[in-house]
């Protein structure tokens, strides 16, 4: 299946692992420019050299101007970015009772404020031009609230409430913007969740993944490709009357619809 975005140029946040890289490795594969971004410069570039037309660019997304400076970047490379995928790393686990201002404040630093800065440098020219997708990797959180994560159960639900909001106002300019929301997905950042909650509860990891495996009606974690592919699709011409919308990739594990 053509997803009709070869030539396109898409900005991938926080994509020099995990589920970013997965969607850049995956846009790519259909033809898109790719700009890699991330915290870690070098590997950015690394990961670029190794796809077939994409440039690596150091950002810190939770400083004030980083998102203005990827975005700076990325024009120069490619001109304006037809896709943005909006993408952070997780805050720390830990539950509401003991969250502080502090605490609540940089997840919605991280997980809201910087991805509503991409948004606002990147919008204007994707409505001028009729074409453009927005994509946020979520959480499963967002659909039902994961147990000892309040930081990221706040932060995405929030930038969820916002990108349905968007949505509707530029859906007639021909941007789509959704949410793909992963469960139990085989990256660095759920094998360190396993391992917090091997040691909080004085448990073998093998068995807390045994029990987070039984837990998902397919019976294993996902993998970052089949996270990317979806990804992929959401970004596509394909997926042009699908907008305001949050998409689990997660196995069943939420069961409400």
């Amino acid at each position: 299946m053509d997803l009709g975005i070869r030539g396109r140029t898409a900005l991938v946040a926080a994509s020099t692992g995990g589920l970013g890289r997965a969607v850049a490795e995956a846009l790519a594969a259909e033809g898109a420019r790719i700009i890699v971004a991330g915290r870690r410069g070098e590997l950015a570039k690394e990961i670029a050299a190794g796809l077939p037309e994409a440039v690596g660019v150091e950002a810190d997304l939770t400083d004030t101007d980083g998102p203005r400076r990827l975005v700076e970047a990325a024009h120069a490379a490619y001109g304006d970015p037809d896709i943005l995928v909006l993408n952070g790393p997780g805050p720390r686990s830990g539950k509401a009772v003991d969250a502080t201002d502090t605490d609540v404040a940089a997840a919605l630093d991280t997980l809201l404020l910087a991805q509503h800065r991409l948004v606002a440098l990147t919008l204007p020219a994707m409505r001028e031009r009729g074409w453009g997708r927005v994509l946020a990797v979520g959480s499963s959180g967002i659909a039902a609230p994961l147990p000892d994560l309040v930081l990221s159960n706040t932060g995405r639900a929030a930038l969820a409430a916002y990108l349905k909001t968007l949505a509707a106002e530029v859906a007639a300019d021909g941007v789509t913007v959704n949410l793909l929301l992963p469960g139990r997905i085989a990256t660095d950042r759920v094998a360190e969740l396993d391992r917090t909650r091997a040691a909080r509860e004085g448990r073998q990891l093998a068995d807390v993944q045994a029990a987070s495996r039984t837990a998902i009606p397919a019976g294993r974690y996902g993998t970052p490709e089949e996270f990317g592919a979806a990804a992929a699709f959401l970004c596509s011409a394909s997926a042009s009357y699908i907008t305001g919308t949050a998409l689990r990739c997660d196995g069943g594990l939420v069961r409400g619809l």
